[in-house]
């Protein structure tokens, strides 16, 4: 998985040395207006955006114990568990509905998030009120101010979606002197939407790849039809869904249906023409971490010679497995999951314990085989995504069209082993109520993204719990998820919808307030 490090810039930055994402420097945190003197300064600082905050909450593995923060969250379902749970009492607690008794316990895992999130929005914020006054091209001024700005909205969203309301911060500061009190919601909301139509409107029209890695107009577009998505706001969201589709952008395509597949290609190959946004990794300057141990179960640590520790971090139910018809391509071995491996260098073969599949979409062979360090850059927004948010949006808005049954079914296709082609499975959607098209939407997203930490988000946007038939495969229900008993029986209470404001904030700044049903101290 060799990739060429240095980021080349269009135009005039040719001529100027490049600044890779993967650099980290100490300078690059810096948020004193004293620093912002060069451009190389001001692209140094963006440059740090890309590796901290939430892309790094979204896309880490630095432990071998538990996955990066964003997997926490699905755990509420109960479809998801992680086997070192007992040390990593985050994951227990919030698969058992049981949060709101250990505030104190699971406080770390807010305060990295709140921290790192606000570190970020600070560095971007200096960034956005800094860099126009540097002397430099006015063009190249301009999109790295956009960029800041995607990545302040990104950051905030990733809070509300984690804590509700937060503090809403726009100018540069020393956080340690602040005593900020919670803005609502919706006003966080509307600064996000700001900031990303900035965005849209000024970053180049080019895939993230060809732009040299940097966030490109379709980034920022699919990020704000998810932020819409996510407020349940299905107008905008198909109009910025369909600027994503309707970019260069292309679905994967199977050239078989083994290691040939979409998935597979998804799995071990970067750069591919589905990817809208990613986060890069090398072998030599920042790694993946440990993410190619999670593909296994404790055992696999006999298998191989290149890791010390596997822990399945991140690992579904059977029940959960459930969600897939036998003729689903993403249900087979060596897809989205495995059960047996064998390795070819030492014939030492690792085995899923009862109930417990591997997770193929983590494996990475060089790093499990032959170096021990994980190269495959983590997606985080790929076009499948961007058509079933249309699909569906069009659904919401205009019930079951052409078009929307269009996209769904390019989905469903690629998957499906029976030889159906699109027009044919169009054809079926097309016979569905509007409740049963958008039922057959969020079902094709526990399908498509069971390994991308997608679960959550849809259960709180849509305020229903997928209730997966154990009998029936492929059968999924909706009930309403305030009430509804997730996977290991327990209820969901309206206070399971966020996670408690740190304590350390709290002692602090006594200008904020704990969620509901949680310790103050």
């Amino acid at each position: 998985m060799k990739k060429i490090l240095s980021i080349i810039l269009g135009g005039c930055l040719c001529l100027t040395a490049c600044d890779s994402f993967l650099d980290e420097n100490p300078k690059s945190s810096r948020t004193s207006n004293d620093y912002y003197k060069t451009e190389s300064q001001a692209r140094s600082n963006i440059n740090y955006l890309y590796r901290t905050g939430a892309p790094g909450a979204v896309s880490g593995a630095g432990s071998a114990y538990v996955g990066s923060n964003v997997t926490v969250p699905g755990m509420l379902t109960g479809y998801f568990s992680n086997s070192y749970e007992g040390q990593e009492v985050v994951c227990r607690y919030s698969r058992l509905l049981t949060r709101q008794g250990h505030t104190n316990e699971i406080s770390n895992y807010s305060n990295d998030i709140w921290s790192n999130c606000y570190r970020a929005i600070n560095v971007a914020n200096t960034a956005i009120a800094s860099i126009p006054d540097i002397d430099m091209d006015e063009s190249v001024a301009s999109e790295l101010v956009a960029e800041a700005k995607f990545f302040r909205a990104f950051n905030y969203f990733f809070l509300v979606k984690i804590f509700g309301d937060v503090p809403l911060l726009l100018t540069p500061s020393n956080l340690n002197e602040l005593r900020p009190e919670r803005s609502p919601m919706a006003a966080i909301y509307t600064q996000i939407e700001t900031d990303l139509k900035d965005a849209v409107g000024v970053l180049p029209a080019k895939t993230f790849m060809a732009n040299g890695h940097r966030i490109s107009k379709y980034v920022a577009a699919m990020a704000l039809a998810d932020v819409y998505f996510h407020q349940g706001n299905y107008a905008d969201a198909k109009t910025y869904a369909k600027m994503v589709i309707d970019s260069p952008l292309q679905l994967v395509t199977n050239t078989d249906e083994g290691l040939g597949s979409a998935y597979n290609q998804l799995r071990a190959i970067d750069d591919l023409t589905e990817v809208i946004y990613s986060t890069e990794y090398d072998e030599s300057i920042s790694t993946s971490g440990w993410r190619p141990t999670y593909a296994f179960t404790s055992s696999a640590t006999a298998v191989f010679g290149t890791y010390s520790i596997f822990e399945r971090v991140y690992g579904p139910s059977d029940l959960y497995l459930n969600i897939y018809k036998e003729n689903d391509l993403r249900i087979q071995p060596n897809q989205f999951f495995h059960w047996n491996y064998t390795n070819p260098q030492n014939g030492k073969t690792w085995t899923a314990p009862e109930n417990e599949a591997g997770c193929w979409y983590y494996f990475d062979e060089d790093a499990l085989l032959t170096t021990g360090k994980g190269t495959k850059d983590w997606n985080i927004y790929r076009l499948a995504e961007a058509y079933l948010d249309y699909a569906e949006s069009v659904a919401q808005t205009d019930g079951v069209t052409s078009d929307a049954a269009t996209y769904l079914a390019m989905v469903q296709a690629r998957a499906n082993m029976d030889g159906l082609s699109v027009e044919e499975i169009k054809t079926q959607l097309m016979t569905l109520s509007t409740e049963e098209f958008i039922h057959t939407c969020w079902t094709e997203r526990l399908r498509e993204f069971p390994l991308e930490y997608k679960i959550w988000d849809d259960c709180v946007r849509t305020s229903m719990f997928p209730v997966v038939s154990p009998t029936v495969k492929g059968e999924v229900t909706y009930t309403p998820l305030i009430g509804a008993a997730n996977a290991e029986g327990a209820t969901f209470k309206q206070t399971d919808l966020v996670f408690p404001i740190p304590l350390s904030e709290l002692q602090r700044n006594p200008n904020l307030t704990q969620n509901e049903g949680y310790a103050t101290e």
